[in-house]
């Protein structure tokens, strides 16, 4: 026998409570099967909740479509960052800058490895160390690094910072919203909960399957579990070969 299963995700649920909304719309008061309370409870609930759901799907929508482009803001700065720590590197490798100027930028003096840039934090933090390290060292009559030039980082590390206060408020909006449309689940939940059960009562008097169908009208839904289907297709291929 199909049992009665309650919506579990959000589209299921404005879809459960539309088709209620329907119903009220179209029959009578005394005719439908259930209440005036849970009706006018739904009517004020349904705008709340279905345009919280909206909001969401919009917040989300936002922050993917900047993803791609943020995505390629991070790589040319990381990448600039790199590269300027790289040709430092080869300075000192050439004998050309002491390995003590490391220190003006927050590096180990000690290595030639590259700190690491696979975080947004590691993009911040050694954007801004590289860009203060030059301007220290070039002050205390350093030659000037190219290839990439600071003036070519600090372009690039700007536009990541602006596009990273962008993505961060864009998450903010979407992390807000997703907390408001988790918050409303409950009451969405046991708000359609009441009106299948006020709409399975006053059908209690009919057979099982009449009282179904007239139930789904209202948009409660029935499932047969896996084991009930198996026997319903093994029940129908023998009677496929019985008449065939």
């Amino acid at each position: 026998m199909p049992y009665r299963r309650l919506p579990n995700t959000d589209q299921a649920r404005l879809r459960a409570m539309e088709a209620c909304l329907e119903k009220g719309k179209i029959t009578p008061m005394r005719e439908l099967a259930f209440s005036q309370q849970s009706l006018e409870r739904l009517q004020m609930f349904y705008p709340k909740f279905s345009s919280a759901i909206r909001q969401l799907q919009v917040s989300k929508e936002n922050q993917f479509k900047r993803a791609k482009d943020y995505g390629e803001v991070v790589k040319k700065a990381k990448l600039y960052i790199s590269h300027f720590m790289q040709v430092l590197n080869f300075g000192i490798m050439r004998e050309e800058i002491k390995p003590e100027v490391r220190d003006y930028y927050g590096m180990d003096v000690c290595t030639k490895a590259i700190p690491p840039l696979n975080l947004e934090s590691h993009i911040l933090k050694w954007g801004e160390k590289v860009i203060v390290g030059e301007q220290k060292r070039t002050m205390q009559g350093g030659s000037p690094i190219y290839n990439p030039s600071i003036a070519l980082v600090k372009v690039h590390f700007e536009e990541f910072k602006d596009a990273y206060r962008h993505q961060k408020m864009l998450q903010n909006i979407t992390n807000r919203a997703s907390a408001l449309v988790s918050n409303m689940r409950d009451e969405a939940d046991s708000l359609i909960q009441q009106i299948w059960n006020e709409v399975e009562d006053k059908f209690d008097a009919y057979p099982e399957e009449v009282k179904r169908k007239k139930a789904s009208g209202y948009g409660v839904v029935y499932v047969y579990r896996t084991s009930e289907i198996r026997r319903m297709e093994a029940s129908k291929l023998q009677r496929d070969i019985i008449f065939s």
